[in-house]
């Protein structure tokens, strides 16, 4: 049987619009789904929410996938302090979810493949009962049992427009998307653990491609991983990376890494680069890449 949720806003002693939400039927309490925001000329919603200890830790998902999980953990804590539920819908990218901020607007990107296998859950028609995975794809199922497919190969903006219709107004099915996978982060840890899948399937893919364009067999992994920051978040290009690696010393590249977009991004790098000697500090981060086998060791 499908949540039914129902949405109510109210406005914080600060002057926020904030939205809240309850499953209708239950007992459970209500709960918060986001604020109302603007960004240039779009409105939309926000949440950076990290309580309920609902952060990523590398350290609850090592044992399943190994380093990995220490590889990515940087980039969550300064994408989103690690929230499990960061939710923006006032960009381009119309919906962006999960600590790594999938964002739906880049067909087959992060978020589409992230969607397809939260479909694949035994819940996911409670919280989405017109969606169907088909074929690996995502369709949409009407009243009379017609469905029509949101993404392909090119496009994802039947999607993104399902989960987020405008970015002119915040609106009903916009709050019911976004509550729905609040709800569903908060209460599910299979989703959870499918944004961490996810998020380590994408900087495993990225480094397998990384390696073969700037030869990083041998490298340090904080060296790796912050060539995969730096292209995650686009303040830099292989050119300028290439240039970067440019020297006899690794720790040499590394500094000159760190030197990419930072004049725009401080907060970001020096985050970042206290998270790596942090784990370096505790041994947790000591490894070199392998080409041949895409891993670290």
């Amino acid at each position: 049987m499908a949540y039914d949720f129902k949405i109510r806003s109210a406005v914080t002693s600060t002057g926020k619009t904030a939205y809240y939400a309850k499953v209708t039927g239950l007992t459970d309490p209500e709960f918060f789904v986001a604020y109302k925001t603007k960004y240039e000329q779009r409105f939309g919603l926000y949440n950076v929410s990290v309580s309920n200890n609902l952060v990523y830790n590398a350290a609850d998902y090592v044992n399943e996938f190994g380093f990995w999980a220490y590889f990515i953990e940087a980039t969550a804590k300064v994408e989103s302090q690690g929230s499990f539920l960061c939710l923006n819908t006032y960009d381009r990218a119309y919906f962006t979810f999960g600590f790594m901020q999938f964002a739906a607007h880049v067909p087959n990107g992060d978020f589409v493949r992230f969607f397809r296998k939260l479909l694949t859950l035994p819940n996911a028609l409670e919280y989405f009962p017109r969606l169907r995975l088909i074929n690996d794809r995502i369709f949409y199922k009407n009243d009379a049992g017609a469905t029509s497919q949101l993404e392909n190969d090119s496009s994802s903006q039947k999607l993104m427009e399902y989960l987020n219709p405008t970015t002119n107004e915040v609106e009903q099915q916009e709050l019911i998307c976004s509550a729905r996978f609040i709800h569903w982060a908060t209460n599910d840890p299979n989703h959870r653990r499918v944004q961490v899948e996810q998020s380590i399937s994408l900087y495993k893919e990225n480094m397998k491609k990384y390696s073969k364009r700037l030869n990083l067999n041998g490298y340090p992994a904080k060296v790796c991983f912050m060539i995969c920051d730096i292209l995650h978040q686009g303040r830099g290009t292989y050119d300028r990376i290439s240039y970067a690696l440019d020297t006899d010393s690794h720790e040499k590249a590394f500094q000159n890494l760190c030197t990419i977009g930072n004049t725009h991004y401080p907060t970001r790098i020096n985050g970042l680069k206290a998270h790596l000697k942090k784990l370096e500090q505790a041994g947790l981060f000591n490894k070199k890449y392998k080409a041949d086998t895409n891993e670290f060791v």
